[in-house]
């Protein structure tokens, strides 16, 4: 394991990466071993004394987020899963596409993701941890889903090429990055002309308290490398993005603060802090939350006569087009591209 200092805020984008690869090797580990997340909160150091189910029902932040169809999928995907949604269900995903998975654990996303792209689509999942590669693949095995694919990567730096890509979606992940505005800009850019940004994530909704800021559980846990809401929406603008949109799906209380706190480890917590005042700071600061953004098509109005005169409509009406200051949706241009008109391209 990586030595590295317990205040987030004293480290580099490579030693915080190493945290996070630590504490998520260690999670990996933790449910090939006995088929639960460490029990069940952010600190691998914990000894396991949870069942899968009983690991996701303790976790303030990754409780209640699937139905049957996960636990269906893969039970040991969902038992890795420490995400804070469920960007599959919100992404509104369809038969072609190709998906990709920013930080996909497990798989769980990603498995998901590929059944709702089939036929015809793809999904592929990030990661940079071997531990969750690897469970991952044999996840994907024993749920005997062919058109996904988990490639080795850090989310700054995606190994996939220039507009390759219909939807990227992330679960609890992009908080987790020292510099999220290249994890923004590198979505931006492997997502083709028309492609949809949609993640669920942590967002704060005030700034955390100092000493909250300082616990390095709390940023492996997701929390303490959150941006402001309003921040995400501006980041997600900088990089190219249109109709950003933060939608809140879960806000954090004191009773959920109080069992993150039971769960971390003491090592964890900065020196001498005040619990009960962080815990009060933090109360309603804190929230789940589903993102959302576009990548303008970029093409223009002789390209798209072009495309309605060789094959109908690229991809739909003129009218829907202008009125949506796009070319095309993913969806779309899936279907025209199929029918053989160069859609956006």
């Amino acid at each position: 394991m990586t030595e590295y200092s317990t205040d987030p805020t004293q480290l580099g984008a490579e030693q915080l990466r190493a945290a996070v690869r630590d504490r998520y090797a260690a999670a990996a580990r933790q449910v090939t071993e006995s088929g639960a997340a460490s029990c069940c909160g952010p600190s691998p150091s914990q000894s396991s004394c949870c069942s899968p189910a009983a690991a996701l029902a303790a976790d303030p932040i990754s409780r209640d987020l699937y139905d049957q169809e996960a636990a269906q999928t893969s039970a040991t995907a969902l038992a890795a899963s420490l995400g804070c949604g469920n960007p599959t269900l919100l992404a509104d995903l369809r038969p072609g596409q190709t998906v990709l998975d920013l930080g996909s654990g497990g798989g769980l996303d990603v498995l998901l993701s590929a059944r709702r792209v089939a036929p015809g689509g793809k999904a592929y999942g990030l990661d940079m941890t071997p531990e969750m590669l690897d469970l991952a693949r044999r996840n994907q095995a024993e749920a005997g889903v062919a058109n996904a694919e988990f490639i080795a990567g850090t989310i700054e730096d995606i190994p996939l090429p220039d507009g390759s890509v219909d939807v990227v979606i992330s679960n609890c992940v992009i908080n987790l990055a020292a510099d999220k505005d290249a994890v923004l800009a590198e979505a931006h850019r492997v997502l083709a002309p028309g492609g949809r940004f949609a993640v669920s994530d942590i967002v704060l909704l005030r700034p955390l308290p100092e000493p909250a800021r300082r616990a390095m559980a709390l940023w492996t846990g997701c929390i303490a490398g959150a941006l402001l809401d309003t921040e995400y929406t501006a980041k997600l603008e900088a990089a190219g993005f249109t109709a950003a949109a933060v939608e809140i799906t879960r806000r954090y209380e004191r009773a959920d603060l109080l069992d993150l706190a039971a769960q971390l480890n003491p090592e964890d917590i900065p020196a001498d802090p005040d619990v009960n005042a962080i815990i009060e700071a933090m109360d309603g600061a804190v929230a789940g939350a589903f993102v959302r953004a576009t990548k303008p098509c970029g093409c223009g109005d002789r390209h798209r006569v072009d495309s309605e005169a060789a094959s109908g409509p690229c991809c739909g009406s003129s009218d829907a087009a202008e009125a949506s200051g796009s070319c095309c949706d993913p969806v779309a241009r899936t279907e025209a591209v199929g029918a053989g008109a160069a859609c956006c391209s």
